[in-house]
């Protein structure tokens, strides 16, 4: 396509950008047969006119808070013209890096009726309503998220990793014949999911020790955190998204105690639960004024109440008289861990609803500084333990 020779701010902004995720794979249908209907000139641009008569004759089709976003949009190019490639892909419903500054620049009032004044809707509308104003700063994205979700796929990671982690419990209560501090049965370590410093050279240790968990006290507090937080979290940003930060935050806590507590073995999903609460947390603190949770300061007190409890039963534990000398109680420096995850990639990741991640130039500044200190525990667990001398607990 050729290039108009002096577009507007908006209009290059928008020329730069590319598609992030098909919303609607029906609305292809929906799209111009030939360029030339449109742009008979070949330049590459349509008038807003034209755009604005396009949506006028498919309205019927589009949602109602599509529709009043796609005519803002409209509204941003003062120059009267919208580059025809970011018209596609507006028509079939999938939205660019530069969508939300290019909305910005328009003079059209998006609001007009705010999403939670909406009357009459649906048990599950209201949840997808309720899930919205829990996670996302912005009302456009609100709208666009309230709209777009199809509960499918449903949040299925978090609600497997649920499962198998309250199934692994059971199992291992019903075989200790103790649920409650079992991380204090002399059998306890012997199982084969537990990271324990003398077996670190077996890789999937650093990963499976989230199926174990000290006791039912431990569990049942992951398992609601997971629940409340992690659940909603993934029906917005997706599995994938969730997913890479809940594991990313279980592989950090597990070698942060390799390299902090090296005597120290470690249980519990703590890590990855930390990481998603902790980025939950930040970025409604980072965009106060635009999250619009219901007691969000009151919630956000008994989060962190929540979590400093259940440090402190872990900081205890690790300290009380164990139940297999020499061999201690589990570190709690996987909460740390998980923490230190969630500040950095967690919170990149839920402030780029809808965004490219690769575009975004923290994400790739935290991706290496995660990368660089996973090398250096690699090494360290390599050659540390012997140059140091150290004096490890023997296996179970």
């Amino acid at each position: 396509m050729g290039e108009h020779p002096s577009p507007g701010p908006a209009v290059a902004a928008c020329a730069e950008a590319e598609r992030i995720e098909e919303l609607e794979p029906e609305a292809e249908e929906r799209l111009p047969a030939a360029p030339e209907d449109f742009d008979p000139g070949n330049t590459g641009y349509i008038s807003t006119g034209t755009f604005r008569s396009l949506l006028e004759s498919h309205s019927a089709k589009l949602d109602p808070h599509k529709r009043e976003v796609l005519l803002a949009l409209a509204d941003s190019h003062a120059d009267g013209q919208i580059c025809y490639q970011d018209f596609v892909n507006l028509m079939s419903n999938k939205r660019s890096n530069s969508f939300r500054q290019a909305i910005l620049q328009g003079n059209r009032r998006l609001s007009s009726k705010a999403l939670l004044e909406e009357k009459g809707l649906s048990l599950s509308q209201r949840l997808i309503r309720h899930v919205a104003y829990e996670t996302l700063p912005r009302e456009i994205d609100r709208k666009w998220y309230y709209d777009s979700y199809t509960c499918c796929p449903p949040p299925w990671f978090m609600l497997t990793v649920t499962l198998l982690e309250v199934a692994f419990f059971l199992y291992n209560g019903v075989s200790l014949g103790q649920f409650v501090l079992q991380v204090t049965h002399p059998r306890y370590l012997k199982n084969s999911l537990v990271y324990h410093p003398q077996l670190r050279a077996q890789a999937w240790r650093y990963l499976t020790y989230i199926f174990m968990h000290a006791g039912i006290e431990h569990l049942g507090l992951n398992v609601v955190l997971q629940l409340l937080v992690g659940v909603p979290l993934e029906m917005v940003h997706g599995a994938t998204r969730i997913g890479l930060v809940y594991v990313a935050g279980v592989v950090a806590g597990s070698l942060a105690v390799s390299v902090a507590d090296m005597t120290a073995p470690v249980v519990g999903s703590s890590g990855g639960v930390y990481a998603l609460v902790s980025a939950h947390l930040a970025n409604i603190v980072m965009n106060w004024s635009g999250m619009k949770c219901q007691f969000k300061l009151l919630r956000m007190a008994v989060a962190l109440i929540c979590m400093s409890m259940e440090f402190g039963r872990a900081v205890w534990l690790r300290f009380h008289p164990s139940a297999y000398p020499p061999c201690p109680h589990p570190s709690f420096v996987a909460h740390l861990g998980g923490v230190a995850v969630g500040i950095t990639l967690g919170v990149v990741v839920l402030r780029n609803y809808e965004q490219r991640l690769q575009d975004q130039s923290l994400w790739w500044i935290f991706v290496a500084m995660y990368t660089v200190f996973v090398l250096f525990a690699i090494f360290w667990n390599i050659f540390a333990y012997t140059l140091l001398d150290l004096k490890l607990p023997p296996p179970p």
